[in-house]
Protein backbone atom coordinates (compact mmCIF):
# COMPACT_ATOMS: atom_id res chain seq x y z
CA UNK A 1 0.00 0.00 0.00
CA UNK A 2 1.37 3.45 -1.12
CA UNK A 3 1.36 6.06 1.46
CA UNK A 4 -0.85 8.72 0.70
CA UNK A 5 -0.59 12.30 -0.65
CA UNK A 6 -1.08 15.99 0.79
CA UNK A 7 -3.00 18.08 -1.55
CA UNK A 8 -2.45 21.89 -0.29
CA UNK A 9 -4.71 24.08 -2.25
CA UNK A 10 -4.78 27.74 -2.16
CA UNK A 11 -6.50 30.76 -3.96
CA UNK A 12 -7.21 34.34 -2.09
CA UNK A 13 -10.57 34.33 -0.52
CA UNK A 14 -13.51 33.95 -2.49
CA UNK A 15 -10.75 31.88 -5.38
CA UNK A 16 -13.50 28.83 -5.31
CA UNK A 17 -11.45 26.23 -3.49
CA UNK A 18 -14.17 25.14 -1.40
CA UNK A 19 -16.03 24.41 -4.22
CA UNK A 20 -13.19 22.53 -6.05
CA UNK A 21 -12.53 20.89 -2.87
CA UNK A 22 -16.46 19.66 -2.44
CA UNK A 23 -16.03 18.42 -6.33
CA UNK A 24 -12.73 16.26 -5.84
CA UNK A 25 -14.33 14.66 -2.47
CA UNK A 26 -17.29 13.88 -4.73
CA UNK A 27 -15.34 12.69 -7.73
CA UNK A 28 -12.97 9.73 -5.14
CA UNK A 29 -13.73 8.40 -2.11
CA UNK A 30 -10.42 7.83 -0.95
CA UNK A 31 -9.61 11.60 -0.32
CA UNK A 32 -10.32 12.43 2.70
CA UNK A 33 -10.99 16.17 3.71
CA UNK A 34 -8.92 18.07 6.48
CA UNK A 35 -11.34 20.16 8.93
CA UNK A 36 -8.95 22.71 10.52
CA UNK A 37 -9.71 24.52 13.53
CA UNK A 38 -10.52 28.60 13.36
CA UNK A 39 -10.98 30.95 16.38
CA UNK A 40 -13.65 32.92 13.89
CA UNK A 41 -17.33 33.22 14.68
CA UNK A 42 -19.38 30.37 12.57
CA UNK A 43 -21.11 31.55 10.05
CA UNK A 44 -24.55 30.96 8.92
CA UNK A 45 -25.26 27.43 8.60
CA UNK A 46 -21.72 26.08 9.40
CA UNK A 47 -21.27 23.45 12.18
CA UNK A 48 -18.86 22.69 14.63
CA UNK A 49 -17.09 19.52 13.44
CA UNK A 50 -18.15 19.48 10.12
CA UNK A 51 -16.91 22.76 8.35
CA UNK A 52 -14.47 23.87 11.03
CA UNK A 53 -13.64 23.10 14.83
CA UNK A 54 -14.46 26.45 15.83
CA UNK A 55 -12.04 26.93 19.04
CA UNK A 56 -11.84 30.44 21.64
CA UNK A 57 -9.19 31.67 21.33
CA UNK A 58 -7.67 30.45 24.82
CA UNK A 59 -7.86 26.97 23.80
CA UNK A 60 -6.57 27.51 20.06
CA UNK A 61 -3.27 28.88 21.95
CA UNK A 62 -3.33 26.25 24.41
CA UNK A 63 -2.88 23.73 21.53
CA UNK A 64 -0.49 25.62 19.43
CA UNK A 65 1.83 25.26 22.71
CA UNK A 66 1.33 21.22 22.92
CA UNK A 67 2.53 21.00 19.06
CA UNK A 68 -1.10 19.82 17.82
CA UNK A 69 -1.18 21.93 14.66
CA UNK A 70 0.95 20.68 11.10
CA UNK A 71 0.59 24.57 10.72
CA UNK A 72 -1.13 27.36 12.10
CA UNK A 73 -1.91 30.91 10.92
CA UNK A 74 -3.75 34.53 12.08
CA UNK A 75 -5.81 35.57 9.00
CA UNK A 76 -7.83 38.65 9.13
CA UNK A 77 -8.23 38.80 12.85
CA UNK A 78 -8.38 34.72 13.35
CA UNK A 79 -6.28 32.36 14.18
CA UNK A 80 -6.53 28.98 11.29
CA UNK A 81 -4.78 25.87 12.29
CA UNK A 82 -4.21 22.29 10.86
CA UNK A 83 -4.59 19.41 13.21
CA UNK A 84 -1.21 17.20 12.87
CA UNK A 85 -1.74 13.62 13.56
CA UNK A 86 -5.29 13.73 11.39
CA UNK A 87 -2.94 14.33 8.41
CA UNK A 88 -0.49 11.95 9.45
CA UNK A 89 -2.68 9.20 10.12
CA UNK A 90 -4.46 9.43 6.80
CA UNK A 91 -1.77 9.37 4.98
CA UNK A 92 -0.09 6.34 6.18
CA UNK A 93 -3.59 4.48 5.74
CA UNK A 94 -3.25 5.07 2.39
CA UNK A 95 -5.53 7.90 1.71
CA UNK A 96 -4.85 11.15 -0.12
CA UNK A 97 -5.81 14.52 2.25
CA UNK A 98 -7.11 17.63 1.20
CA UNK A 99 -6.71 20.61 2.25
CA UNK A 100 -8.17 24.00 1.42
CA UNK A 101 -5.58 26.55 3.38
CA UNK A 102 -4.79 30.46 3.30
CA UNK A 103 -1.69 31.60 1.27
CA UNK A 104 0.34 31.77 4.89
CA UNK A 105 -0.73 28.79 6.05
CA UNK A 106 0.23 26.77 3.42
CA UNK A 107 3.83 28.48 3.33
CA UNK A 108 4.14 27.33 7.01
CA UNK A 109 3.61 23.53 5.85
CA UNK A 110 5.79 24.20 2.38
CA UNK A 111 8.78 25.70 4.76
CA UNK A 112 8.25 22.34 7.48
CA UNK A 113 8.80 19.98 4.49
CA UNK A 114 11.76 21.40 3.26
CA UNK A 115 12.98 21.04 7.08
CA UNK A 116 12.48 17.67 7.35
CA UNK A 117 9.46 18.57 9.53
CA UNK A 118 7.25 16.02 7.89
CA UNK A 119 6.98 12.29 7.74
CA UNK A 120 6.15 12.40 4.06
CA UNK A 121 7.83 15.43 2.00
CA UNK A 122 7.71 13.41 -0.75
CA UNK A 123 3.73 13.57 -1.08
CA UNK A 124 3.09 17.36 -0.73
CA UNK A 125 1.53 18.72 -4.06
CA UNK A 126 0.48 22.33 -3.79
CA UNK A 127 -2.11 23.56 -6.09
CA UNK A 128 -3.17 27.70 -6.74
CA UNK A 129 -6.18 28.73 -8.02
CA UNK A 130 -5.47 32.18 -9.97
CA UNK A 131 -8.52 34.19 -10.72
CA UNK A 132 -8.49 35.96 -14.25
CA UNK A 133 -8.91 39.46 -12.64
CA UNK A 134 -9.52 41.29 -9.26
CA UNK A 135 -12.79 42.58 -11.00
CA UNK A 136 -14.37 38.74 -10.63
CA UNK A 137 -12.98 38.09 -7.26
CA UNK A 138 -14.78 41.31 -6.01
CA UNK A 139 -17.94 39.77 -7.33
CA UNK A 140 -17.84 36.57 -5.81
CA UNK A 141 -17.21 38.16 -2.81
CA UNK A 142 -20.03 40.68 -3.01
CA UNK A 143 -22.19 37.72 -4.29
CA UNK A 144 -21.30 35.43 -1.41
CA UNK A 145 -23.34 38.29 0.41
CA UNK A 146 -21.38 37.52 3.66
CA UNK A 147 -19.09 40.29 4.92
CA UNK A 148 -19.11 43.59 5.64
CA UNK A 149 -17.90 46.15 2.85
CA UNK A 150 -15.23 47.03 4.86
CA UNK A 151 -14.25 42.85 5.50
CA UNK A 152 -14.62 42.81 1.82
CA UNK A 153 -12.24 45.57 0.82
CA UNK A 154 -9.71 44.24 3.57
CA UNK A 155 -10.30 40.51 1.70
CA UNK A 156 -9.31 42.23 -1.64
CA UNK A 157 -6.05 43.89 -0.22
CA UNK A 158 -4.70 40.58 1.34
CA UNK A 159 -5.46 38.92 -1.94
CA UNK A 160 -3.46 41.35 -3.79
CA UNK A 161 -0.73 40.38 -1.37
CA UNK A 162 -1.22 36.79 -1.55
CA UNK A 163 -1.54 36.62 -5.31
CA UNK A 164 1.98 37.44 -5.80
CA UNK A 165 3.37 33.64 -4.38
CA UNK A 166 1.93 31.55 -6.74
CA UNK A 167 4.78 30.49 -8.06
CA UNK A 168 5.69 28.78 -5.09
CA UNK A 169 3.44 26.54 -5.84
CA UNK A 170 4.00 22.93 -7.85
CA UNK A 171 0.73 24.01 -9.81
CA UNK A 172 -1.43 27.17 -10.97
CA UNK A 173 -4.98 26.88 -12.45
CA UNK A 174 -6.28 30.17 -14.08
CA UNK A 175 -10.30 29.77 -12.82
CA UNK A 176 -13.17 29.88 -15.72
CA UNK A 177 -15.81 27.16 -15.59
CA UNK A 178 -16.14 24.97 -12.72
CA UNK A 179 -16.44 22.24 -14.88
CA UNK A 180 -12.94 23.26 -16.36
CA UNK A 181 -11.15 23.69 -13.21
CA UNK A 182 -12.09 20.16 -11.90
CA UNK A 183 -10.99 18.69 -14.33
CA UNK A 184 -7.59 20.31 -14.49
CA UNK A 185 -7.33 19.17 -10.80
CA UNK A 186 -8.52 16.13 -11.77
CA UNK A 187 -5.88 15.78 -13.93
CA UNK A 188 -2.75 16.95 -11.74
CA UNK A 189 -3.80 14.29 -8.98
CA UNK A 190 -4.37 11.33 -11.45
CA UNK A 191 -0.74 12.16 -12.75
CA UNK A 192 1.01 12.15 -9.41
CA UNK A 193 -0.41 8.67 -8.19
CA UNK A 194 1.34 7.44 -11.49
CA UNK A 195 5.05 8.90 -10.98
CA UNK A 196 7.33 6.02 -10.51
CA UNK A 197 8.86 7.58 -7.34
CA UNK A 198 5.57 6.45 -5.57
CA UNK A 199 5.58 2.88 -6.62
CA UNK A 200 6.30 0.85 -3.59
CA UNK A 201 9.26 -1.80 -3.92
CA UNK A 202 8.04 -4.97 -5.88
CA UNK A 203 5.33 -2.84 -7.28
CA UNK A 204 4.33 -4.68 -10.74
CA UNK A 205 1.69 -5.75 -9.03
CA UNK A 206 0.67 -2.62 -7.48
CA UNK A 207 0.72 -1.11 -10.90
CA UNK A 208 -1.73 -3.80 -12.49
CA UNK A 209 -4.12 -3.24 -9.38
CA UNK A 210 -4.10 0.57 -9.00
CA UNK A 211 -3.47 2.11 -12.04
CA UNK A 212 -4.82 -0.38 -14.90
CA UNK A 213 -8.07 -1.36 -13.29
Amino acid sequence: MRPGLLIIVSSPSGGGKTTLCHRLLAWDPNIRRVITCTTRAPRPGEQDGHDYFFLTRAEFERRIAAGDFLEHAEYNGNYYGTPRRFVEEQIAAGHDVLLAIEVQGAGKVMELVRGGGFAYPENVITLFLVPPNMALLEQRLRRRAQDSEETIQKRLRIAEAELAHWREYDYAIVTGLIDHDVAHAKAILIAERCRTKRVPAGGQAWVQTELLS
